[in-house]
């Protein structure tokens, strides 16, 4: 239940912009040029460079094109930063049932980033994966982490986490390959009923041609991901690059491409070797609910 989306001032920083951002700031350093220099090829002003470069702002091609052509950039980075800069835009503009519920600033933006996904593999150490949640168990998640909600506060929440689960299903569902410790099978968010359902409730996902679920038993050799959850999104684009996305209790942390994204998509494979496959894991389920 984070809120740690940076913001400035009624400006957002999105992952894209960000990355976007960085990119611009990255030649213009190569280039030996300051903010100021960059300032004069769009004669604007150097705040206006450092929003850019901090991905506050969606920025314009001409803009792209000016800063590229003062920093000597080649027509292959252009064109890698004209296409980042699009899908940053039309992520920014995209609309969805996210625009009319209430999210924290963090989820206002990996919400619409999952939606647009096409694949996300989900490692979860601690609770069952959210898209995955039934409705009680989301209920008791909610009651625990904010007591002071009201019933309406709480309904809100679900009805929003619910609302998710549709990219499962559908002409284009979402592809989903989550990693589950045990752990988070045994925690008791609930009573034993409540929980009995959740875990019936992985099985029937778990039989979707889409979702894969694995379950990481307490005898599994020791793995790195114990360090902390994480979720990476996949996107269509060609060349796009993987999102990753780390909730701790009041703060969260985006790795935004590049080997930091790599590094944990080969960590989610590490705990997925060895992690039960998915027959032996439906099997392990099955288990524990009849432990109930």
């Amino acid at each position: 239940m984070t809120d740690g989306q940076p913001t400035q001032g009624n400006s957002t920083s999105s992952v894209l912009g960000r990355r976007l951002g960085a990119e611009l700031m990255r030649l213009r350093t190569a280039a030996g040029l300051t903010q100021t220099h960059a300032a004069k090829a769009l004669s604007a002003s150097t705040g206006k460079v450092a929003k850019m470069e901090g991905g506050w702002v969606p920025i314009r091609d001409p803009d792209i094109r000016a800063l590229c052509t003062l920093y000597d950039a080649d027509p292959a980075t252009i064109g890698g930063l004209l296409e980042l800069a699009r899908i940053d835009r039309e992520r920014r503009k995209a609309k969805g049932w996210w625009n009319d519920v209430a999210l924290t600033r963090t989820m206002r933006e990996y919400v619409p980033l999952e939606n647009a996904a096409t694949a996300v593999k989900a490692w979860q150490m601690s609770l069952v994966p959210g898209l995955l949640q039934t409705p009680d168990y989301m209920r008791s998640l909610r009651r625990g982490w904010v007591p002071e909600d009201q019933p309406d506060q709480v309904e809100a929440f679900v009805t929003s986490r619910a609302a998710r689960q549709q990219r499962l299903s559908g002409d284009e569902p979402l592809s989903l390959w989550a990693v589950i410790s045990e752990a988070a099978l045994r925690v008791p968010v609930g009573e034993p009923k409540m929980l009995r359902k959740q875990l019936a409730s992985l099985l029937d996902w778990s039989e979707c041609p889409n979702v894969t679920i694995q379950v990481l038993p307490f005898g599994a050799t020791m793995t790195r991901a114990l360090a902390g959850s994480f979720n990476v999104l996949s996107f269509a684009e060609p060349g796009a690059m993987d999102v990753v996305f780390l909730e701790l209790a009041f703060s969260a942390t985006w790795v935004e491409g590049g080997e930091g994204a790599a590094q944990h998509v080969r960590l989610f494979e590490e705990t997925a070797r060895g992690a039960l496959p998915e027959v032996e894991s439906r099997a392990f389920i099955g288990t524990l609910i009849k432990g109930l």
